[in-house]
């Protein structure tokens, strides 16, 4: 008996929130412009951004706020964005556009996938993973973005001194995202522990809701242990 395909555990869950008209249409009209071009093989940066400069990961922009305040204060950086999320692409898009930010474009995608097939192996001067689902309930745990092997490939991608910086609210993850960065041999702690909040990540509206909730929030940064490291400061 022919076995069934095996299927990946997935770190989300397509919601199926409310895409605005204006969402809808900056998807339709401005996703030929900022979108990353379909392909195969690793994304040739040059390229897609028309010149040779530092480029920062950021998986999971939610609604794009924070993504677009970064890019916006470190014009010297490319941003490439990932989000599987409709209304959050459509947001992003229309922010970047009003702001004439030439240094982010935007993929919707699996960041898994990206990361696999669409990121080249040293390649990335940062990753940003600010407040991904903590998927609270412990059978649930497998579906947490940020396991060993994905830590693993993220480091991969990394060019020498390269950094990863996440942050989350909830403490049991914090402590799981610690142990798991703290055993990849390719990464290494810029701090004893959890990391201060570096004064260039704005305030997330996820963050402002786990703060409202009384939750601690949490940031980790990491660099690649093959050169000196090199966290924007």
């Amino acid at each position: 008996m022919e076995q069934a395909p095996h299927r990946p555990v997935r770190s989300y869950v397509l919601r199926r929130g409310h895409l605005s008209a204006a969402q809808r249409a900056a998807f339709a009209e401005l996703m030929p412009r900022y979108g990353v071009p379909d392909g195969d093989g690793p994304i040739d940066f040059g390229a897609l951004f028309g010149r040779r400069a530092p480029v920062v990961l950021e998986i999971g922009f939610g609604m794009g706020g924070t993504t677009v305040q970064i890019a916006a204060a470190r014009p010297d950086t490319d941003f490439l964005g990932v989000e599987v999320y409709l209304p959050g692409v459509g947001s992003l898009l229309r922010q970047l556009h009003e702001r004439g930010l030439a240094n982010l474009r935007v993929l919707r995608a699996d960041a898994s996938e990206v990361v696999t097939h669409r990121i080249g192996p040293g390649t990335l001067a940062g990753v940003h993973v600010y407040f991904p689902d903590p998927w609270p309930k412990k059978r649930h745990h497998k579906r947490r973005l940020l396991q060993p092997p994905f830590v693993a490939l993220l480091a991969s991608r990394l060019a020498p001194g390269g950094y990863l910086h996440c942050a989350t609210d909830w403490r049991d993850y914090a402590e799981q995202m610690l142990a798991t960065l703290s055993a990849e041999p390719l990464l290494a702690n810029a701090h004893t522990g959890f990391a201060p909040r570096p004064a260039w990540r704005p305030l997330t509206k996820f963050e402002a809701r786990g703060l409202t909730l009384g939750h601690e929030v949490y940031d980790l940064l990491f660099n690649r242990v093959d050169d000196a490291p090199a966290i924007p400061r």
